[in-house]
């Protein structure tokens, strides 16, 4: 993906209500290089959130995947052509 430049990229300006105690967490949790603009810290929050729920439906849909009885038939053939792969040329003729 190539990157946007900052003349392509589109800011969206929305207004939201955040309880006082989570503001003071978030400043007492903040990185040095975000702790003065809390505009940056939350779009760094919103961008890991979004990768880490990717990231887990990801890993869901690989289990729901991996437990296919169709898939799973397909995986134990495959490892056992690998388990033959292994030991070819070494047999002791």
């Amino acid at each position: 993906m190539k990157p946007q430049k900052a003349s392509q990229i589109k800011t969206v300006r929305r207004s939201i209500a955040i309880p006082r105690q989570l503001i003071e967490e978030i400043h007492r949790v903040a990185p040095p290089e975000l702790e003065g603009n809390f505009n940056r810290l939350v779009i760094t929050a919103l961008r890991d959130y979004s990768a880490r729920r990717k990231k887990e439906t990801f890993e869901k849909e690989m289990a729901q995947m991996a437990a296919e009885p169709g898939i799973r038939c397909v995986l134990s053939d495959i490892s056992a052509e690998f388990i033959r792969a292994e030991y070819d040329g070494l047999s002791d003729d």
